[in-house]
């Protein structure tokens, strides 16, 4: 155990401080609202911590908060607004043991980008990531304004650089490229080299580009990891594999407010087992 608990700023300080901002010419002022909103104002964490919700329920951000709060290494950037600092210095946390230098966040990014470095290396791919980079930043910055239906194809790839983010808008026009074959061993890979020993690891959506069988297996690499070589690890994840854990912690964050709950509680899980019960009789005439 090296981290013990982590303290987001409540509604109040948010409140406060959103009330003393003189200009109001702001997109956004993320990450504030985003956990106040299921009232998440404090975690308590175990050798193994998951965060559980669906999409907007804040467990990633969580995971970004308590990253940047203890200054931990993550490859892949992400987006930040004007006011992250802000949030940042509301948080507290405490620890248990000093965290380890070589603790750091790994994301579904990290590995989509492994992934894709390995295939250019060993087999090439038809399209360039740094090509793409470039045809990214041209699209979205342009000042194209469409004349004609042959602006039609034009249009479309500025209007995908401007709704998606870098890294969603490499992977959306490199995935063809990508061959499904070994992904997952790939990427399970990237988890058996990236995570040592003795450290704190924070797993955003690990189970992206893995298989059901490679999830089980990464599964029994971080029970392991935490039990055996001194690892402490929160994850952020919907996948009923890592779920199982035995002896994690895990907060529902679609819950308001955020709740500790057994894995088989959930409602992702409940879904899977309902599906599978309705239909047991077609596994059992096997």
């Amino acid at each position: 155990m090296y981290l013990s608990n982590f303290q987001f700023a409540d509604e109040l300080k948010e409140e406060l401080f959103l009330n003393d901002i003189k200009r109001t010419c702001y997109n956004s002022f993320y990450p504030f609202g985003v956990l106040s909103m299921h009232h998440l104002h404090r975690l308590d964490f175990e050798p193994v911590t998951i965060l559980y919700g669906g999409n907007g329920s804040g467990k990633s951000t969580a995971l970004n908060v308590i990253c940047e709060k203890l200054g931990l290494h993550r490859d892949t950037l992400y987006n930040r607004s004007s006011f992250y600092e802000d949030y940042l210095q509301m948080c507290e946390y405490e620890t248990e043991h000093q965290i380890p230098e070589q603790s750091c966040m790994i994301t579904s990014d990290d590995v989509f980008d492994f992934m894709l470095n390995l295939r250019c290396i060993n087999e090439g791919i038809d399209t360039k990531r740094e090509e793409l980079f470039n045809d990214y930043l041209e699209a979205k910055y342009s000042k194209f304004t469409m004349k004609s239906l042959d602006d039609y194809e034009r249009l479309k790839k500025v209007n995908l650089a401007r709704s998606k983010t870098q890294s969603e808008y490499i992977r959306r026009n490199l995935m063809k490229n990508v061959r499904e074959h070994s992904n997952g061993e790939s990427a399970f890979l990237y988890f058996n080299d990236k995570i040592k020993e003795n450290a704190l690891y924070l797993l955003d959506e690990p189970e992206n580009s893995l298989s059901s069988e490679k999830q089980i297996e990464l599964q029994r690499f971080l029970v392991d990891s935490a039990r055996f070589y001194g690892c402490q690890f929160i994850i952020a994840t919907h996948s009923p594999f890592l779920l199982a854990m035995k002896g994690a912690k895990i907060y529902d964050l679609d819950e308001d407010p955020a709740d500790v709950k057994k894995w088989t509680e959930l409602g992702n899980v409940r879904a899977y087992y309902e599906f599978f019960r309705e239909h047991r009789s077609e596994f059992e005439e096997w």
